[in-house]
């Protein structure tokens, strides 16, 4: 295949047009895997493939897991014609989405559409982040990799954040997002009530050090760790919500120099080591 502007790889129309992709993807039900270990991912956590782009050199590493998949092999030029970048892993897939589940079933550990929300070995997850309004696709995709790598168990988004499944998402987590089962709210406005109806003890992450440290405050058997917008952090309404606030203390001569607080991915990941410590204690 020689024209990038066959109908036939309209899935893979317009890739760096965020906006563009949104909308496209979110209409025909549809995301993004780039490179062959992220296609690899996604295929073993049952995400179907509905096409996949490639060139001949890198047909061969992926021939396991196509099946009967639809592939259209291109030129390297014509790829990075299509993609508007170059794909140094080689492949894109078009991947189908799957059903989230509501809320309150992810937290139950009720099973769903997605293979990863089916009941889980140790009972449903005791351990959950809560995404506030992060816009940001590759802070979702790193804290995804935090979570996935420190046991986080679940992930939970308000209504405003960025979609785990856009491609930088996806690529920034190295396919954590297709490791851990996550789901949206419908409604940012009372979106804690599930949690709390769910029986989970609501920590709010905040830059102020009067809270008391993540490793030291006492934690329930089912916790949610609230993580608010890159700029802004939790809002008024689900700080006041939090069952307790909790913070990553600073050192003085951090404070000192006016440092109070660090980015949102660095925070994600040392409030995850402290949420895990000594939970099955």
């Amino acid at each position: 295949m020689e024209d990038a502007a066959d109908p036939r790889l309209a899935d893979y129309v317009r890739l760096r047009d965020v906006e563009l992709r949104k909308s496209l993807e979110a209409e025909r039900g549809l995301f993004m895997a780039e490179g062959e270990k992220v296609i690899r991912r996604a295929v073993a956590a049952g995400y179907p493939i509905r096409s996949v782009l490639t060139t001949p050199r890198w047909l061969p590493g992926l021939a396991d897991v196509l099946g009967e998949a639809r592939v259209y092999l291109v030129s390297d030029e014509v790829m990075e014609g299509i993609a508007g970048f170059a794909v140094h892993r080689g492949a894109l897939a078009s991947m189908a989405r799957l059903e989230l589940p509501p809320v309150r079933d992810l937290l139950a550990g009720e099973p769903g559409p997605d293979p990863r929300f089916g009941p889980r070995a140790g009972g449903p997850p005791r351990r959950v982040l809560v995404l506030e309004d992060l816009v940001d696709h590759g802070n979702v995709g790193a804290i995804f990799r935090c979570a996935a790598a420190l046991g986080v168990e679940a992930v939970v988004l308000s209504p405003r954040c960025a979609d785990p499944l856009y491609r930088r998402s996806v690529k920034v987590s190295m396919g954590a997002v297709f490791a851990v089962p996550y789901s949206r709210m419908t409604d940012w406005h009372h979106g804690l009530d599930d949690l709390r109806a769910c029986g989970f003890q609501l920590l709010a992450l905040t830059p102020d050090q009067s809270a008391v440290p993540i490793d030291k405050v006492p934690r329930g058997e089912r916790v949610a760790l609230m993580l608010g917008s890159e700029g802004d952090g939790l809002s008024s309404r689900w700080l006041r919500e939090a069952d307790q606030p909790v913070c990553i203390p600073m050192s003085s001569a951090a404070m000192e120099l006016g440092v109070d607080s660090l980015n949102v991915v660095a925070a994600a990941a040392i409030a995850c080591h402290g949420l895990m410590r000594g939970q099955d204690a």
